[in-house]
């Protein structure tokens, strides 16, 4: 999950589309985030899918075009938007048509779009700029939808976590607590902010909330290859790298060498107004 920034005795609390160090990191390891990633239920892109006037689909913060993907196996057209070169060159190779820039900086240039959407990636956006670019490039009831993979680490994981990066990071604005938390209760104000810059903007309908649960199983091996594809970690150099996944693995072993980890995908979504 998003860890998000914290103040307290830290440095002080920034919003995570401030944070574009980190948000524009995950390209130093783009085949492992790819390969380790989590994808989104069927049931949701079947239902953005549905709900859309037609099959042209803008992917916000695209990364290595793992949503995209799913989206083109819909039946859809994507273009990627991302802002770092190394994550779209991925994309690229993988199938997906990429446009390296923030959507903030990006320009429709008249182009229009029949949904936008943003996997994992829009608490990485300013939320009222990025609206306002959804706004011009959404064709009147086009759908736009952002949306996360929200998981609930076993509690011992959880406590290795945290206690493993407090030591390895100690001086990060990240709040490593977030994952001793209830993931709904980490996610609300993220939600909350996306809902709230679309409405600033206007021309959307009232932006709405969608679930998906489900689970996935993994073993000690898997997990620890998809730690440092994490916002916290991907510039943590190897040698502090190192003692987090042994004291992180070390709470597996403890659970058995693996986890079925539940998952809750969360959509905030709304239409584009029919008028302007």
């Amino acid at each position: 999950m998003p860890t998000m920034p914290s103040g307290g005795s830290r440095p002080p609390a920034i919003e995570p589309h401030e944070y574009r160090r980190a948000a524009e990191s995950f390209g130093s390891d783009a085949e492992r985030y790819d390969r380790t990633r989590p994808r989104y239920p069927e049931g949701l892109v079947e239902r953005i899918v549905s709900g859309s006037p037609g099959p042209r689909v803008l992917d916000v913060g695209c990364g290595t075009g793992i949503a995209a993907r799913q989206f083109l196996a819909a039946g859809c057209t994507v273009l990627g938007v991302d802002p770092d070169a190394r994550m779209a060159a991925t994309a690229r190779r993988l199938g997906t048509e990429v446009e390296v820039a923030t959507v903030e900086a990006w320009d429709p240039a008249g182009r229009a779009f029949d949904t936008v959407v943003a996997a994992q990636s829009w608490h990485w956006v300013d939320p009222v700029a990025g609206a306002a670019v959804v706004r011009r490039a959404l064709r009147p009831r086009g759908r736009f939808a952002a949306f996360w993979n929200v998981f609930q680490l076993p509690a011992e994981v959880a406590r290795a976590s945290a206690a493993a990066l407090r030591r390895a990071i100690p001086d990060s604005s990240f709040d490593f607590e977030a994952m001793t938390r209830q993931a709904a209760d980490v996610y609300r104000p993220m939600l909350d902010k996306v809902a709230d810059g679309l409405r600033a903007v206007g021309g959307f309908d009232e932006p709405a909330e969608w679930r998906f649960t489900w689970e996935w199983s993994y073993t000690r091996e898997a997990w620890l290859d998809m730690m440092p594809t994490q916002g916290a970690l991907t510039r943590l150099p190897a040698e502090s790298l190192a003692p987090v996944l042994d004291e992180v693995g070390a709470a597996i072993d403890s659970l058995g060498g693996g986890f079925t980890m539940p998952y809750t995908t969360v959509a905030v979504t709304a239409l584009r107004a029919a008028s302007p």
